[in-house]
């Protein structure tokens, strides 16, 4: 028996399918269109891949469950960062007070860095400067971070990152260019 393969041109498409018929089909693509962000975002807040994935994981099954409460009144992307951000808070707290929380070596990498023909030399090197990013990233006031993050790696629009944000345009034009300079500043010191 022949499958049928559904696409949907929209969120709202997505959203409305599975809502009013619970379709496996429309949480996959749900799930398989937004789950980069998610991560990304979740990574941001934990550092720690392993983490990230399970939050990420429970950011869907939240998701999911409350689409049906979804009003439209934002982004659905800004609607996600919410429940990551709020979820990425409450584990933090969580190991914070179990003192399990580390800003330790063991943190795996932020990319996977492909075997192809990189020396062993060269995947330090770009391991060093990644780890030289992150941490020169976490030392940006949150309102700068989380600004950067969105434009930077989400390429969200300054009029996205406000819905998601809460903050006006100019402001984070403002946060942004101080994150930029802020960063600049970080990685020219350290080398």
């Amino acid at each position: 028996m022949d499958s049928i393969v559904l696409t949907y041109n929209s969120d709202s498409e997505v959203i409305r399918d599975y809502c009013e018929n619970n379709s496996q089909v429309a949480a996959n693509t749900f799930v398989r269109t937004h789950q980069k962000f998610v991560f990304s975002t979740a990574m941001r807040y934990l550092k720690n891949r392993e983490d990230a994935e399970d939050a990420s994981q429970e950011v869907f099954i939240k998701a999911l469950r409350n689409l049906k409460n979804f009003r439209g009144d934002s982004n659905i992307k800004t609607w996600l960062y919410r429940i990551t951000s709020n979820l990425c808070s409450n584990i933090l707290r969580k190991q914070k007070l179990r003192n399990m929380f580390s800003y330790g070596d063991d943190r795996e990498d932020f990319y996977d860095i492909a075997d192809g023909n990189i020396s062993a030399q060269k995947k330090l090197e770009i391991e060093e400067f990644e780890n030289k990013f992150l941490n020169s990233l976490n030392e940006l006031p949150k309102k700068q971070r989380e600004t950067f993050a969105l434009r930077y790696f989400e390429e969200m629009t300054y009029e996205e990152i406000s819905g998601v944000l809460g903050t006006s345009v100019g402001g984070l034009k403002a946060n942004y260019f101080q994150a930029v300079k802020k960063l600049s500043k970080y990685l020219k010191d350290d080398v």
